[in-house]
């Protein structure tokens, strides 16, 4: 059943690996996978002892022939240690579930104070707005009926975002950040990457059901050389702004 279930999602042992997640290209993204893989080795193994005692109650503790019928197998209410342990392993998983948990998030949520470039991002609808800071030089590039609009982002590099939203609730998500965060009308919400030497493009798009047009919400973000990048600046800088 196992090589079955493995040949059938047509995923590599990679894929497995990552429990299904994209391949990352932030530092961050990192951390959220280490965090997806430690949640699923816990669950499987909290998911192998309750079988293993379901299995064991159902094989020795069933109703044997030639009992009486009001014969009931071996009981274990009213055993203080067996109920101390029911309750205090449980708080124990909870416990560490939660440390690691606030653990990474608090990561996640840092900021530099010197990012390298600033993204202000725009979620509307029915696309995105994205201004690029970079050495005193600003690039805006928004998508238009037809065109999605894409962002390009130097690799290796910290980059900071303010989402804002002027009309519904829109999610900014990049998959292979493995990231996403709520794009909110009157909420300054903002995060920060650090991009992987991993160039190439990869698709955005919003991941809330901001209204009848939610499937145009789509966008991509283009990895580049740090020269490749600097190029772009210059030369989107000095054109004006793309529609």
């Amino acid at each position: 059943m196992a090589l079955l279930l493995v040949s059938a999602t047509a995923c590599s042992g990679e894929e497995w690996l990552r429990g299904a997640m994209p391949e990352n290209v932030t530092e961050q993204g990192d951390t959220v996978l280490a965090l997806w893989q430690g949640s699923w080795v816990a669950a499987i193994a909290v998911g192998v002892v309750v079988w293993g005692l379901i299995i064991w109650a159902c094989v020795f503790h069933r109703k044997r022939k030639g009992g009486g019928d009001d014969e009931l197998p071996p009981q274990v209410r009213y055993n203080l240690p067996i109920e101390t342990l029911y309750t205090v392993v449980p708080l124990i998983m909870v416990s560490v579930f939660f440390f690691f948990t606030a653990r990474d998030e608090v990561y996640l949520d840092e900021l530099s104070k010197t990012p390298d470039a600033v993204v202000k991002v725009e979620g509307f609808q029915w696309s995105w707005r994205f201004t690029t800071q970079y050495q005193g030089k600003q690039v805006t590039v928004s998508g238009i009926p037809g065109k999605d609009p894409q962002l390009v982002l130097p690799v290796s590099k910290k980059v900071h975002f303010d989402l804002h939203s002027p009309d519904v609730i829109h999610s900014f998500w990049v998959p292979a950040f493995l990231f996403k965060r709520d794009v909110i009308p009157g909420v300054h919400n903002k995060f920060q990457v650090d991009t992987l030497n991993k160039p190439g493009t990869y698709v955005g798009r919003c991941a809330e059901l901001c209204g009848v047009d939610h499937s145009r919400m789509l966008f991509s973000v283009k990895l580049v050389p740090q020269a490749e990048f600097e190029q772009y600046i210059q030369t989107q800088s000095q054109a004006g702004s793309t529609p």
